[in-house]
């Protein structure tokens, strides 16, 4: 059962941090999904310069909480992918922005979720219309594998695959 066309996200955006932004902002360059967001002026992430191939508009702040809010000001809806089951640190602050805006927001967690991450995000794109998803999450540092659990779940997602992931592991 694939997501119809139609109801497929239009735009990726996020703020480019390392982890699940960078995962999500790749997996839309390699499928030509048009893609953006925020960042923080300097372009700063954990790991250096954010990449001129990501075509992100600096915000007029280095804080990564403005980038964080401005994202999800201008999306349709946030998804924030962690491996653990709590949020916390930025993608807390993610929710919190969320419910402030009254922004549409999921939390996929791959151990609180599993195989149903998939059907979750089907569901949360499909009630919530969102045209423009916003990506965000656990950085690289925190959880090493949060970009491959993104990764595996939009591909899945995208390719309409029902498949078990199994390359996401902590």
């Amino acid at each position: 059962m694939s997501l119809k066309r139609h109801l497929m996200p239009e735009k990726i955006i996020s703020g480019g941090q390392t982890g699940a932004d960078r995962a999500a902002l790749d997996f839309a360059i390699a499928r030509n999904i048009p893609h953006g967001g925020w960042c923080p002026r300097g372009r700063l992430a954990e790991d250096g310069r954010i990449s001129e191939r990501y075509e992100l508009a600096e915000t007029p702040a280095t804080d990564y909480a403005q980038r964080t809010e401005w994202n999800v000001r201008d999306s349709d809806g946030t998804v924030i992918f962690t491996i653990g089951r709590a949020l916390a640190g930025g993608s807390k602050q993610t929710s919190k922005f969320a419910k402030q805006l009254g922004k549409p927001w999921l939390h996929l967690s791959q151990d609180a979720d599993g195989n149903a991450t998939v059907d979750k995000l089907r569901q949360f794109l499909s009630e919530n219309r969102i045209k423009v998803l916003n990506v965000a999450g656990s950085r690289k540092s925190q959880e090493r594998q949060v970009g491959d659990f993104t990764t595996v779940t939009l591909t899945r997602l995208w390719d309409g695959s029902e498949a078990a992931y199994t390359s996401c592991q902590k």
